[in-house]
């Protein structure tokens, strides 16, 4: 479910910024709340599911998400669909954590990689079918059929967990960190709003500053009240353990380069390109199969080289895939343009997830693996949130600096230059009046789609250098053979 919803969410965007005469900003925070919740929850879910049953919790937010994924379906306007996916994110912050921490307490560490890598292969599959199956939905029917997905697929985990899911919880109990979460939620929420916000009114805006100081200063309250806790959600000692350390640091640059760019990719095969929605759905599917045929193979890697190796590689292959999405321009087949970067940052990402999964889990205590497990989703997902607030940035100079450059000697009205202006802000989804003659139109809407391409290049080069930081994150902090040092971590939490 929470694959499906990464993946079909995004190929969604163009139709439902169409229909609810969304902007830019709008749409980013259509995938920011349902990310900022998760991010800021995971933490919470984790020790939740440790404390009071880990089954337990998973099925409560598998419940939850099902039913904020039907609020999404009959949202009417858009500041209902950014509600209710924001309740959707909290529902994924129960879900999330609570499937591999159930995974790591039901296998020892000797078959644990192996049985992590399948769980990623298994996920790729629903993550293959979503973007498809999703896209013809949009096509056919509606983009709001895409949350409805969701309804039918929780009812089925339920029973499943019910039926074959063991239960188990952490023997020693300790009271919630609510005011950490409050903290986190909040320091995240103010640092993102301000990132987002400045793209509608400008960073010199007081709104913005403020919200940008608050999100600073709630988010050293939050470090400090962790450090002094007595039972923090977010264990600073767990960092102790270099492995640990390194595995986020890696975690964090890696999927800050995935989740910024492939924010923009369904709106350029869209928008620019003039995919199908069913055509974009399935652009990314070269990426996940690569990562279902590799996931259980690249499990295997840490028990037989150590994470070390598999962990610098990867993230360098995909980095050289985010460098091939610099190539495609305006037109052109898919499978001379997208398909080598798709299929060269899956191979990258297949070689990366398994065994820095599997590094993470392997480097606490075994009743710390549920706070682990949602240290390092929450650490993932935070990237990604930042990343889509700060690459939007990024998109939105580039695209209105070009966009002025291509425009610079256009003979355009007043009026004409006029509705162009209320229309920067939606970037390649601008809608260009129809009275306007037919070659006017031609040349903005040309002036637009190229201006959107170089913003794109901008986001992958980013991204490319994001993954090349990552892999050298893991060659100088991730140890040769950390499976030998979890077995005797006492890292302390």
């Amino acid at each position: 479910m929470a694959f499906i919803d990464g993946t079909v969410v995004n190929v969604a965007l163009p139709a439902l910024q169409r229909a609810l005469n969304a902007d830019v900003v709008d749409v980013q925070w259509v995938i920011e709340a349902y990310a900022l919740l998760l991010a800021a929850f995971l933490l919470a879910g984790g020790s939740l599911g440790d404390e009071f049953g880990r089954r337990r919790i998973f099925i409560l937010g598998v419940a939850l998400f099902a039913l904020a994924s039907a609020w999404c379906a009959l949202a009417p306007a858009i500041g209902d669909l950014i509600a209710a996916r924001a309740v959707q994110g909290l529902g994924a912050a129960l879900l999330v954590p609570g499937s591999l921490a159930i995974i790591s307490s039901s296998f020892a560490v000797e078959g644990r990689g192996r049985a992590i890598g399948t769980w990623s292969g298994f996920s790729a599959i629903t993550a293959a079918i979503g973007p498809v199956l999703g896209g013809w939905l949009i096509e056919h029917v509606s983009w709001r059929a895409v949350f409805f997905i969701n309804v039918p697929l929780a009812a089925l985990v339920i029973a499943i967990s019910l039926w074959r899911v063991p239960e188990s919880a952490n023997e020693e109990k300790a009271p919630l960190d609510w005011l950490g979460a409050i903290l986190g939620v909040l320091s995240l929420g103010a640092l993102v709003y301000g990132l987002i916000e400045s793209s509608r009114v400008g960073f010199t805006h007081i709104s913005v500053g403020l919200s940008l100081a608050a999100g600073v200063v709630l988010l050293a309250l939050f470090l400090v009240h962790e450090a002094k806790s007595a039972h923090p959600m977010l264990p600073l000692g767990l960092f102790r353990n270099r492995s640990f350390a390194g595995a986020n640091l890696l975690t964090f640059l890696l999927y800050a380069a995935l989740g910024g760019t492939l924010f923009f990719l369904p709106l350029n095969l869209i928008q620019v390109q003039h995919y199908t929605p069913t055509a974009a759905g399935a652009a990314l599917l070269p990426f996940v199969l690569v990562m279902f045929l590799l996931s259980r193979w690249s499990g295997g890697l840490v028990e037989k080289y150590g994470a070390r190796i598999p962990l610098v590689i990867g993230p360098l292959i995909a980095a050289g895939g985010f460098a091939l999405f610099l190539r495609p321009a305006v037109g052109g087949t898919y499978w001379t343009t997208f398909f080598p970067a798709v299929v060269v940052l899956g191979i990258g990402m297949a070689v990366s997830v398994a065994p820095l999964t599997t590094t993470v889990m392997n480097s606490v205590p075994q009743s710390r693996v549920g706070v682990a497990s949602g240290i390092n989703n929450a650490v993932a997902r935070t990237a990604g949130l930042l990343a889509i607030a700060v690459f939007g940035i990024l998109m939105l100079q580039s695209f209105n600096h070009t966009l002025d450059e291509r425009l610079s000697g256009a003979a355009l009205t007043d009026a004409e230059h006029s509705a162009l202006q209320s229309q920067r802000n939606k970037l390649a989804g601008a809608e260009l009046p129809q009275e306007w003659n037919a070659r006017s139109r031609d040349f903005v809407r040309q002036a637009i789609d190229e201006s959107f391409v170089n913003g794109f290049r901008v986001v992958m080069a980013v991204g490319a250098m994001l993954a090349i930081g990552s892999a050298i994150s893991g060659w100088l902090l991730i140890r040769p053979k950390p499976r030998a040092e979890s077995r005797f971590s006492q890292a302390a939490g």
